[in-house]
């Protein structure tokens, strides 16, 4: 079984989203985890988590939106994890290519969500683009300030020296449709090296989707096809890929292991 770690499921029509899961379970996708952007729209995702077999959520405000609202405290976002449904916090973290919020309110954003996955005791999905020095530098202070606390960086696309720097934090990286493009040489040499232990998969649908479905509307079912380009890249079967990664995910979100 393979887990989409990492999706926008409410980005579906209701009408659209029992087919996008049947689509998702014929690709040995069994389990799904849907992604908070925002305060107000994370509210709902634990009901839709509810309402689906295999689907899980994270509540948490993106960099885009940092500044569209106060910034949320660790205690708010570590309460809105305590329901059963809601595996993560996230995603946050920064976006210095788009620079849709000031950077200052990115990394205050960034730094209560790490302190609020500290206080849950759930894992943080972090976004990051153009920003890894920055990032880096946020999770060694973060570290250093109250101890260590479980990560991941979801979507991979950054530098050999964020990974690295991740994973001597003990974070995971996750990769998404990206590692199939033609143009991504370089990020498969990173995913090459990353630890087996540290690996996960994901769709980012409806973005991003992999080869051969590029420029099309993403969906989790997808992400057998990433994991068919990362197992490749690891010399593994796509079965033993799909194990070693449903495993990982269960060990990082302990919550959807319980």
């Amino acid at each position: 079984m393979l887990v989409d770690n990492h999706c926008h499921l409410d980005y579906f029509t209701p009408m659209e989203l029992p087919e996008v899961m049947a689509r998702a379970a014929a690709a040995g996708v069994g389990e799904m985890v849907t992604i908070g952007v925002t305060l107000a729209q994370s509210a709902g995702l634990p009901a839709m988590a509810e309402a689906h077999a295999g689907l899980w959520c994270t509540v948490g405000v993106h960099p885009h939106h940092a500044a569209e609202a106060p910034v949320p405290t660790p205690e708010a976002l570590a309460a809105l994890a305590a329901h059963s449904r809601v595996i993560g916090i996230g995603e946050s973290g920064l976006d210095y290519f788009y620079d849709k919020s000031p950077r200052d309110v990115q990394a205050e954003n960034f730094r209560a969500h790490i302190r609020g996955a500290r206080l849950a005791g759930v894992p943080l999905c972090i976004h990051a683009r153009d920003a890894d020095d920055d990032i880096a530098l946020i999770l060694q202070q973060e570290w250093e300030r109250d101890g260590g606390f479980d990560f991941l960086l979801h979507c991979f696309s950054s530098t050999r020296g964020l990974a690295e720097a991740a994973l001597r934090m003990g974070g995971f990286i996750s990769f998404s449709g990206i590692l199939t493009f033609p143009r991504s040489q370089e990020l498969r040499e990173i995913a090459r090296d990353v630890p087996l232990d540290r690996l996960l998969v994901e769709t980012d649908a409806p973005y991003l989707a992999p080869v051969p479905f590029r420029g099309k509307r993403n969906e989790p079912a997808f992400v057998a096809h990433t994991a068919g380009v990362l197992a490749a890249l690891r010399g593994l079967t796509p079965d033993a890929l799909a194990g070693l990664t449903t495993a990982n995910f269960r060990r990082l979100f302990r919550k959807a292991a319980a």
